[in-house]
């Protein structure tokens, strides 16, 4: 089977975590497969997932350089969206920005190993959480835009930690935490900055919700000990026995691959 990578599709069933690989025009049900030989060739190809052009580098997972240069989607903002420049006049796609900026968000907690604020898309839950390895997740605040939610994330990250320590993540099941307590906790603290965000968007510009815990389990047979990455640009053939899946990384008994950093690879799976 072979086709360009895309990120890990995935779906959360009675609490587990079912996979996909996708392939070009082919998907690969990756959960069967664990526990068996499988082995992934990279040809040396790389198709922009945009136009279609070849490149030598993938920027910004699955881009080539133009198109990540003028993608809205590929702006600093995503990645910091209390930088949205919308307002401003200078969105690079004000209708792109107008379809996925200006809907519905959620800030939430989640626990990867360590407890974590981050936001998402409506209609990206419980995907976020599952690509970012949680065990559990809980959305706290509901927001009207991706600009609110990059404040109310930045306030919430002065107490607790707004990124994942992956290698952490890699090595097991993170222990169980009272993630309502937390909110509870936390919210609190930053009373002062949800006011001044209700008085710059609006009394509607968020709401706080009273939402349950979602557990989250992978299909791991084993988690590793010590984390050895593969990289296709330094070994274009990774190989052996699919130990299980966690986030966008596949647990080989001889390493560990993160499919979504080698978007838009040609790749062949072979099992």
């Amino acid at each position: 089977m072979t086709g360009h990578l895309a990120k890990m599709t995935s779906k959360l069933i009675d609490g587990q975590v079912e996979y996909n690989l996708p392939l070009g025009e082919h998907s690969l049900a990756l959960n069967p497969l664990i526990g068996k030989h499988l082995t992934l060739e990279f040809s040396g190809n790389i198709n922009c997932s945009e136009c279609s052009r070849k490149t030598k580098k993938s920027y910004s997972q699955g881009f080539c350089y133009v198109c990540m240069t003028k993608l809205a989607k590929c702006d600093m903002c995503i990645m910091k969206p209390e930088t949205c420049h919308f307002a401003q006049g200078t969105c690079r796609e004000p209708q792109w920005g107008e379809d996925n900026c200006f809907v519905d968000h959620y800030v939430y907690l989640a626990n990867t190993t360590a407890i974590k604020v981050g936001i998402t898309r409506h209609t990206q839950i419980p995907t976020r959480w599952i690509d970012q390895g949680a065990n559990q997740a809980l959305p706290i605040f509901k927001v009207k835009s991706r600009i609110i939610s990059g404040l109310v994330e930045i306030a919430l990250a002065e107490f607790i930690a707004d990124k994942t320590n992956w290698r952490n993540m890699l090595k097991g099941k993170a222990d169980s935490l009272d993630l309502k307590a937390k909110a509870a906790e936390l919210i609190p603290q930053i009373e002062a900055k949800l006011a001044d965000i209700k008085l710059n968007y609006g009394e509607d510009a968020f709401e706080r919700l009273d939402a349950d815990v979602v557990d989250i389990d992978f299909p791991v047979l084993e988690y590793p000990s010590k984390i050895s990455s593969f990289n296709f640009d330094k070994t274009p053939q990774v190989s052996g026995t699919l130990m299980g899946i966690k986030g966008q990384y596949l647990y080989f008994d001889t390493g560990v691959i993160n499919i979504r950093k080698f978007s838009s690879y040609e790749v062949t799976a072979s099992y």
